[in-house]
């Protein structure tokens, strides 16, 4: 017997059915959770893609990678939809054994050379170490191997005139939440400084510390990866030391720089002085501008920073400026945009956990975020508005919320609409039988 015999002699077995079940909801739910982290935080995704670039030397690709962001969150997602669904039975698990065979080979060299530290398969909802992420890929791949041989053989939830609807509501729905999270801030945050957090404090709990409470940091070529106490890098290979922050409070980390606790941040002036205590005291009111990119940042963005800053001062709130930038662009900026507010530096990679977009406003009140916006999703900064209410017109939550409910409810309303001939099918078919045992009785 060859291999399309067994398959076709075991397609109908129950034990097949049910098999093909859990993988089409196992393989569909791990690219739908993918998808959606990707496409809930389209500024971390477009800043892992640009990781990978730069590790594949392919540094003049660099601009497309928001594009290679969204366009992987919407395929992963609804591949994963079509998969869970059991629509494009075919066509799905093709186009998921052609992703993988780029994935997976390329977890393999991460796994070997860890050129990347994270994979950012899942955002950073879930951080898995590159040989998780290679052995995940693995196991996909198995799975999806057996849906091309078995997939057919069960019913989709959809029938085939409605699967492209199928696919129009997931796109629909990935693509609004990639939209809010690229010009608002994301709907979900991940990140170690959500609303609510205290972003830095003068004062710093130093008992029961231990070297296994922090995370190591160390350089190579220029980039900065992080590390346990358990994994740390030999300096003889060229991992320079840089800092250690304290993990034990994720959402209030403590940052040591030169055996001093500073709070969650690190500061510095243009010498180089650490002045985060000084500029971002407990008990002030203050707006920070974050600046990931200060040369890309558009001159026209500067009429809406200096009429933020204007509304700060009335309501006698400080207005500070961060960036990684060098001097001379900090100062370039200063004269083609007319800022009056004071810009420090900040580390690259810890100004973009704090809030997405270049620029960001974050607003702060006794060193607590009260919120994070983009500044082009900022509405009405010439007008008198209390800075407090300025973030109220987005609420992450409920507007998520809506989209998943819209989503879901149009997703339900169809299988009904599709598939309520089968019911009625079903019912007439039970109704003729339970007539044809009456009859047979009687007789």
């Amino acid at each position: 017997m060859n291999l399309k015999t067994i398959i076709n002699a075991v397609k109908g077995e129950k034990w097949c059915l049910l098999l093909t079940t859990l993988m089409r909801l196992t393989v569909g739910g791990v690219f739908i959770f993918s998808g959606f982290t990707k496409g809930v935080d389209p500024w971390g995704t477009c800043y892992k893609i640009t990781d990978y670039m730069n590790a594949l030397g392919l540094t003049e690709w660099t601009g497309t990678a928001l594009f290679v962001a969204v366009a992987l969150a919407v395929i992963e997602f609804v591949l994963g939809v079509t998969i869970a669904v059991g629509a494009y039975r075919r066509g799905g698990p093709i186009l998921a054994l052609i992703l993988l065979l780029v994935m997976t080979p390329l977890t393999l060299w991460l796994a070997v050379t860890g050129a990347v530290p994270d994979c950012g398969c899942f955002g950073d909802a879930l951080h898995l170490s590159n040989w998780a992420t290679f052995g995940k890929n693995v196991l996909l791949l198995l799975g999806v191997i057996y849906l091309l041989a078995f997939n057919k053989a069960l019913r989709g939830v959809y029938g085939p005139a409605v699967q492209w609807i199928v696919l129009a509501l997931s796109f629909a729905f990935i693509t609004a939440i990639a939209y809010f999270g690229y010009f608002t801030q994301p709907l979900i945050d991940y990140r170690p400084y959500p609303e609510g957090t205290r972003l830095v404090s003068s004062t710093v709990e130093d008992s029961d510390e231990s070297e296994e409470d922090f995370i190591f940091i160390y350089s190579k070529n220029g980039e900065e990866h992080e590390f346990t106490i358990d994994s740390l890098p030999d300096e003889e290979d060229g991992w320079e030391f840089v800092t250690r922050y304290h993990a034990r409070r994720p959402h209030a980390r403590v940052i040591m720089r030169n055996g001093n606790a500073t709070g969650g941040i690190a500061i510095t002036d243009e010498e180089g002085n650490d002045v985060t205590l000084d500029v971002l005291a407990d008990s002030r009111r203050t707006v920070l501008l974050l600046f990931p990119d200060l040369p890309q940042v558009g001159v026209v963005n500067s009429f809406s920073l200096n009429e933020l800053n204007d509304a700060a001062l009335v309501a006698q709130a400080d207005v500070i400026g961060l960036t990684p930038a060098s001097t001379q662009e900090i100062e370039h900026w200063k004269d083609i945009s007319m800022a009056s507010y004071p810009i420090y530096n900040m580390d690259d990679s810890e100004l973009k956990m704090i809030a997405r977009g270049n620029p960001a406003v974050v607003y702060l009140e006794d060193g607590v975020i009260k919120w994070k916006r983009t500044l082009s999703s900022l509405d009405g900064l010439e007008q008198p508005i209390e800075l407090s209410e300025m973030g109220n017109a987005y609420h992450a939550e409920s507007t998520l919320t809506s989209l998943m409910l819209a989503y879901l409810t149009a997703m339900i309303a169809l299988v009904i609409i599709n598939r309520s001939h089968l019911m009625v099918r079903y019912l007439y078919y039970k109704r003729n039988k339970k007539k044809k045992k009456q009859l047979k009785t009687n007789d």
